[in-house]
């Protein structure tokens, strides 16, 4: 029994030494304010100034440049707010466009561009077409699409001819314009000939 006394002893000790321990852990998280969870809100946390976005094709080239005087931020949505944005289209089968507005949000990923407040969008003129220019109070980009629309009301001029619409989508990759409600439509004569088939007599030229 002598000879256990020591063990039982060492044993005590340790289970003494493991409840002092859990002890002071309790202790010391009840004792010391913790930082509360930091609350998610929608305010910048990083800003810039004249900046550069620039993204690339599979091959490394660019496509896409987005330029602007002041850019903020958001850590919520890792979207953006810019300030006078200038966003360019450039791919090698497109012609290349030109869209500027007072400010612009952009959202994660980039995929989303929308311009707000004189927004304006130009498409370089190209041997086959004029050159043409949409103009509206909000212009939504689709920059991997090469797609730009809107739901407002807006103007388009395509070299003579102005059109006046609420609601439009250009696709630069096959240079299609669609209007979803036309108000008021002026189409130059020379366009008009440019667009008639060989065949069509000057007669009936409007």
């Amino acid at each position: 029994m002598r000879d256990r006394l020591p063990t039982f002893i060492s044993l005590l000790l340790l289970a003494l030494l493991v409840l002092a321990t859990l002890w002071a852990v309790d202790y010391t998280q009840r004792s010391v304010a913790l930082d509360p969870p930091r609350r998610v809100t929608h305010e910048p946390d990083s800003w810039s100034r004249n900046f550069t976005m620039v993204s690339t094709d599979a091959s490394g080239m660019a496509i896409n440049r987005l330029d602007g005087e002041m850019a903020y931020h958001y850590p919520d949505d890792d979207s953006y707010d810019i300030e006078h944005p200038r966003a360019v289209s450039n791919r090698a089968q497109s012609p290349m466009t030109v869209a500027t507005s007072d400010t612009a949000h952009m959202n994660a990923g980039g995929d989303t561009i929308t311009m707000t407040g004189n927004a304006h969008i130009h498409r370089q003129a190209t041997a086959e077409d004029e050159a043409l220019d949409v103009r509206s109070r909000v212009l939504i980009i689709l920059p991997q699409e090469d797609v730009v629309y809107t739901n407002e009301p807006a103007v388009v001029v395509n070299g003579q001819s102005t059109l006046r619409g609420t609601g439009m989508r250009y696709d630069n990759r096959v240079r299609q314009l669609n209007v979803m409600s036309e108000s008021d439509t002026k189409i130059s004569g020379q366009q008009t000939q440019k667009t008639r088939s060989p065949n069509s007599s000057k007669d009936s030229q409007p």
